[in-house]
């Protein structure tokens, strides 16, 4: 592998398959276009089945679309329950960015449903499923997050839509390097990775307007942004890796493995955070996944 890893380098993905949510724009869509291409079975879920289906229609390789809504834990649940067979990759990739102030029908905050509270309830309850791994989308800017674990809902705060996401995205990490603890205390194969995109051209803060614009020189294409998702998904990395861009401040790059913030990397929040994350979403997640000791 050359030392500037690109999509030509992906393995034969033959025989697997591979679930992505929110896999019809941006980095999802770029993640299943080439793992598709590479030969896998791509499980396209995606809040808008229609859209889906012809996004699945210009894409290689064998695709399958299912309606999957993550700010939803009901629709979370179904996804889950109607699941049969083996899932090699689980890509956790949906997510919203400095959205204004909503609630979920659940009465969670839009982006905490979104980016953590879903993925955290998908993952554990398809976990019996996966053989490989799990990947999961974070960002740079979980480094500026002060999580309140007394509030994880935004319930009781004034909403701030910067770090409501900062906040989603830290929980994400927590969530990925807990999981992996457990599944290595628990002997098992399946690893648990992180990656994020740096700051890449997506439509995810499209609605923020021109601002980033002039400045797109500085910033990852899509191409580019979704490079450290298709490296976690392929390649042989240890579980608990954090795989962003190479360039300063991990803004632009290649990929590479990198180190989260030390919050991040904190087992005591993490398995707090676990805990409530197990109340909130009320779907017995705690049991479908290995357990460590405390």
């Amino acid at each position: 592998m050359g030392a500037k890893w690109t999509n030509a380098d992906i393995p034969d993905q033959t025989g697997r398959t591979v679930v992505i949510t929110g896999a019809t724009s941006g980095i999802g869509l770029i993640t299943a276009r080439e793992l598709a291409g590479a030969g896998a079975r791509v499980v396209l879920a995606v809040r808008d089945p229609a859209k889906g289906r012809a996004v699945a229609a210009t894409l290689p390789g064998r695709t399958e679309v299912r309606e999957l809504d993550v700010s939803r834990l009901r629709s979370v649940r179904e996804f889950a329950e109607a699941w049969r067979g083996r899932i090699d990759v689980l890509v956790n990739n949906a997510g919203i960015m400095q959205v204004p102030e909503a609630r979920t029908e659940d009465g969670f905050e839009l982006q905490t449903a979104t980016n953590f509270l879903g993925p955290f309830a998908l993952t554990t309850l398809l976990l019996p499923h996966v053989t490989d791994r799990v990947v999961t989308v974070s960002s740079q800017l979980h480094r500026i997050s002060r999580i309140d674990l007394t509030d994880l809902a935004w319930a009781s705060r004034k909403y701030d839509d910067l770090r409501t996401y900062a906040d989603s995205k830290l929980a994400v990490l927590l969530f990925t390097l807990e999981l992996q603890r457990r599944l290595a205390e628990a002997g098992s194969p399946v690893r648990s990775l992180a990656a994020h995109p740096g700051i890449a051209t997506t439509n995810l803060v499209a609605h923020r307007g021109r601002s980033a614009t002039p400045f797109s020189f500085l910033l990852n294409d899509p191409e580019h942004g979704a490079l450290p998702t298709l490296f976690a998904a392929t390649q042989d990395v240890p579980g608990g890796s954090y795989v962003g861009p190479d360039g300063v401040g991990g803004v632009k790059g290649h990929p590479k493995i990198g180190t989260p913030s030390r919050r991040a990397r904190d087992p005591r929040l993490a398995r707090e955070l676990w805990d409530v994350a197990s109340r909130l979403t009320t779907a017995d997640t705690a049991t479908r996944a290995p357990q460590s000791g405390k």
